[in-house]
């Protein structure tokens, strides 16, 4: 069980590994390189993290928490399609706030890692599971209100919706623009509203 102080500390060595590694790359950021960011021995970053795949497993999980808490709090209302346009304007916004610079923390880890760390590969499908699953949680809200047709699948549509924002989040990035990311995003969300049976939400 870890004092205040260490959790602090290990929050601290996390954060600061986030960042290297979203700057650098994974394979770019050594654990000396950690311990210089944060002014922390190699004893005190063992007693942490046994190895870098922990400490990378640790990064994984705060940008995780850090990507679904930007998206707040549109991302815990998502009960109608307008309230799915509010957060599609508040992901275009970050990014656009941004200069879409640095993509998505996720998406980058996946790019870098899903080949080759199994471990790193698991925690990332598990992190854009979670995702979904705010998503699909407000589809089925709307499923269970009548709003959105029985017949429709909303772990389907959480899933194009999660894949929409990736592949456009990635577009973003490469062209220094949010046209893509609206783009997909937009298609996407006809994608659910083919399927409302509340022709007032349209």
């Amino acid at each position: 069980m870890l004092t205040a102080r260490g959790r602090a500390t290990r929050e601290r060595i996390v954060a600061a590994a986030a960042e290297l590694m979203h700057e650098r790359g994974v394979a770019g950021t050594s654990l000396d390189d950690v311990r210089a960011a944060t002014g922390t021995s190699k004893s005190q970053l063992y007693h942490y993290f046994a190895d870098k795949a922990a400490l990378v497993g640790a990064v994984i999980g705060r940008q995780v928490g850090q990507v679904l808490q930007v998206q707040q709090p549109e991302l815990d209302d998502l009960g109608s399609l307008a309230a799915l346009r509010r957060w599609r304007d508040r992901v275009v916004e970050v990014n656009r706030h941004t200069g879409c610079v640095g993509g998505c923390p996720l998406g980058r880890l996946a790019g870098e890692l899903v080949e080759s760390d199994p471990s790193a590969r698991a925690d990332l499908v598990a992190g854009f599971g979670e995702w979904r699953e705010h998503l699909a949680v407000g589809l089925r809200a709307m499923q269970a209100r009548g709003e959105l047709a029985g017949g429709a699948d909303p772990e389907e549509l959480a899933l194009g919706l999660l894949a929409a924002a990736q592949g456009g989040l990635l577009l973003a990035q490469t062209h220094r623009s949010v046209e893509p990311l609206e783009a997909a995003l937009d298609l996407a969300l006809a994608g659910v509203a083919v399927h409302l049976v509340v022709s007032g939400d349209r």
